[in-house]
């Protein structure tokens, strides 16, 4: 039987595929692992392979850093190789990079169909090269699993069959629900190695290239984080893009009481987090990691596509302005002991996204899912409706349901609901006219 090929590039995707690996192996799921090699530096991804105590990759593009086109490119070469070499079943990627589109875009473009996780994410601002990555991504896959409700509905409302649509939850949660008790033990040292208080400093991240690329934005941000440090200790990990931007800029004097240090392997890192009073953020991740934990967030943006992390004001957006910066962190300080104290369920998922993903694509491989020419010969015309009571909807041949609703006309997931938006072949009530029977 044919291997699936899992595919990979930066530490985000190293956190949030090793769930989805670890069960694949135990699942017996024959699988080749890519590593495009996005993210080169040994901080920024390979201390994770360890950490994670995932094996070494089986094949290395070693693609490195340049344009978005280049960068694209030259994964999109290399893998395009690998698939003809090793034939995989299904190509699987998880997230919003270049590694992503390019794994997507070849997949489909060699016939074999692509497994999108973490489907559905939409931030609505096409300046992201992000968000312009995952809506590509979504509408070439054969497999959308969506972390969450929203993202599912996103997508059905794009035109995604419902039928290639599957809510698994995220597995950032299944990441630190097995690594939180090791980080626990860890903390009172990482944060002496600091010589940080607990709840007493602020956390910083920093990268989107909206952020480092603009001057007068990136400045706002630096004098935001200078003033927060008469308050609190600030502790800034700084991705390299940032540093060269900062140098470039010639902005180092914005951070002469911020505490700088090299990017951190994920242990460390999440020790800071869970400790921090509020942490400073653009990177989605984050978000994530701090909603689960109830870390006090304010998000260094003018929009979220994970939406779920603002419920109970866990999460504010602040955008780039120096003022609205410093008062909603100043803010979330004060509101740090209500937040950590929240009971929820989590709408990021239960801890059990890995295994549910790594089900559904054994199940895929045994059913032989194939990207197919769909016949249109009887029913050449297609059409959309909106239906009211159709049952079976979904077990037709002819109808692929697209979205839901109450009849107070709220969007709902769910089968024999009141309402749908539907995509027929050929003419419903109606006689083909194309049908020479």
């Amino acid at each position: 039987m044919k291997p699936l090929m899992v595919v990979a590039g930066t530490r985000p995707e190293v956190v949030k595929l090793a769930p989805v690996v670890k069960w694949l192996q135990k699942l017996g799921v024959d699988y080749v692992f890519v590593w495009s090699g996005q993210h080169y530096d040994y901080m920024l991804s390979r201390i994770f392979f360890e950490e994670f105590e995932l094996a070494e990759p089986d094949v290395d593009l070693r693609v490195g850093s340049g344009s978005h086109a280049e960068q694209t490119a030259r994964i999109m070469l290399g893998l395009e190789r690998t698939i003809k070499d090793y034939s995989p079943s299904i190509v699987v990627a998880e997230g919003d990079t270049n590694t992503v589109l390019a794994s997507a875009l070849v997949s489909v473009k060699c016939l074999t169909p692509f497994a999108h996780i973490e489907a559905g994410l939409r931030s609505w601002s096409m300046l992201m090269p992000e968000e312009v990555n995952r809506r590509v991504a979504d509408v070439v896959a054969s497999l959308h699993f969506a972390p969450t409700e929203w993202a599912a509905l996103n997508l059905l409302f794009e035109g995604i069959s419902s039928k290639s649509i599957h809510i698994t939850g995220n597995t950032i949660v299944d990441a630190l629900q097995e690594f939180m008790n090791k980080v626990a033990d860890l903390s009172n040292s990482i944060l002496g190695k600091h010589g940080l208080e607990i709840r007493n400093y602020i956390l910083v991240t920093l990268h989107r290239a909206e952020n480092t690329d603009d001057p007068e934005r990136l400045k706002s941000i630096l004098e935001a984080l200078d003033e927060l440090s008469q308050y609190y200790s600030v502790i800034f990990p700084i991705h390299p893009r940032t540093k060269g931007a900062i140098a470039r800029f010639g902005l180092s004097d914005c951070l002469s009481r911020v505490r700088l240090v090299e990017p951190l392997g994920y242990f460390e890192f999440l020790a800071l987090l869970s400790g921090c009073r509020v942490v400073l953020t653009d990177s989605g991740g984050v978000q994530e990691e701090a909603f689960t934990l109830k870390t006090p967030t304010v998000t260094l943006r003018y929009n979220t596509e994970r939406p779920e992390t603002t419920l109970y004001g866990i999460n504010v957006l602040a955008g780039a302005e120096k003022g609205r910066i410093v008062k909603l962190a100043l803010m979330q300080a004060e509101r740090a002991r209500e937040i950590r104290g929240l009971s929820f369920e989590n709408p990021l998922g239960d801890g059990q996204a890995g295994k549910r993903i790594a089900r559904l694509l054994g199940e895929a491989v045994d059913e032989g899912l194939a990207i197919e020419e769909p016949d249109l010969r009887e029913t050449p015309v297609i059409e959309y409706r909106l239906l009211d009571g159709v049952k079976d909807l979904e077990d037709s041949s002819l109808f692929d349901l697209l979205a839901a609703f109450y009849e107070d006309g709220k969007p709902v997931l769910g089968k024999n609901k009141s309402k749908f938006i539907a995509r027929i072949k050929g003419r419903l009530n109606d006689k083909n006219p194309f049908n020479p029977k």
